[in-house]
């Protein structure tokens, strides 16, 4: 069990990094020298997803993965249409942070049909929007207003009402192409009043922004539009 993992690594303190490939901004015909950058790189695991999925390439994307990874591979789906029975596992997302009631509970309900055709692992996820200083497609596509970044205590309260439903994770996200990552203070909040593993996305562009937010309380970081810009983002060397 994948989540048996992820869990496992948090009671060990093993710190876990998942790269987030949008396939709206892959190039299949590059994939092979994505692969190699991610297989040189510290990850741990692949998320697979977007708000917004025009390109009908999971699929294919995932297959094409599989040959030249070994990476456990994750959908982050931003709709039941992102589904794929060629993925390991699903992060099952409800919008905490939200209160538009599609991405409470609709797009769940109708994702149900599509996923009992599959094996994927089902991981019940919490997704709390943070404000990052733009509005981003999270945001935009749900219609929903994020966390104010000022107020660490509501976080935890949405957090904790996420694990008491028995949300497995909780992921704090600042968007992607955030302008200001999840703040530390707010993280290490979280992350103390919780017992379930916190995944933190959005906004984090170097190594050290990576290693605060271990520091903070993170178990799982994801790194999305900074791996997207530069591909050769984990040769720490070339980053201050």
């Amino acid at each position: 069990m994948l989540y048996n993992q992820i869990l496992s690594a948090k009671n060990n303190n093993q710190k876990l990094l998942a790269v987030l490939l949008d396939p709206d901004k892959i190039v299949l015909d590059e994939l092979a020298v994505l692969a190699d950058k991610i297989n040189n790189s510290p990850a741990t695991h692949v998320f697979v997803g977007g708000s917004i999925v025009e390109a009908n390439i999971i699929d294919e994307l995932i297959v094409r993965l599989k040959h030249k990874i070994e990476l456990p591979i994750f959908l982050f789906p931003g709709n039941p249409s992102q589904i794929s029975d060629k993925a390991d596992a699903i992060l099952f997302l409800t919008l905490l942070s939200g209160r538009n009631p599609d991405y409470l509970i609709e797009h769940q309900v109708n994702a149900v049909p599509v996923l009992k055709k599959t094996k994927l692992e089902v991981i019940s996820t919490g997704y709390i929007l943070i404000e990052s200083g733009t509005q981003t497609a999270v945001e935009r596509v749900s219609k929903t207003n994020p966390l104010d970044r000022e107020d660490p205590d509501y976080a935890v309260q949405t957090a904790l009402a996420g694990e008491f439903i028995g949300n497995k994770l909780v992921y704090l996200e600042a968007g992607s192409g955030a302008k200001n990552a999840v703040p530390l203070e707010m993280i290490r909040k979280v992350s103390d009043n919780i017992q379930v593993p916190v995944i933190v996305g959005g906004g984090i562009r170097t190594k050290k922004a990576i290693d605060d937010a271990y520091d903070s309380g993170a178990d799982l970081v994801v790194i999305g539009t900074a791996f997207e810009n530069d591909p050769d983002f984990f040769n720490f060397s070339s980053h201050a």
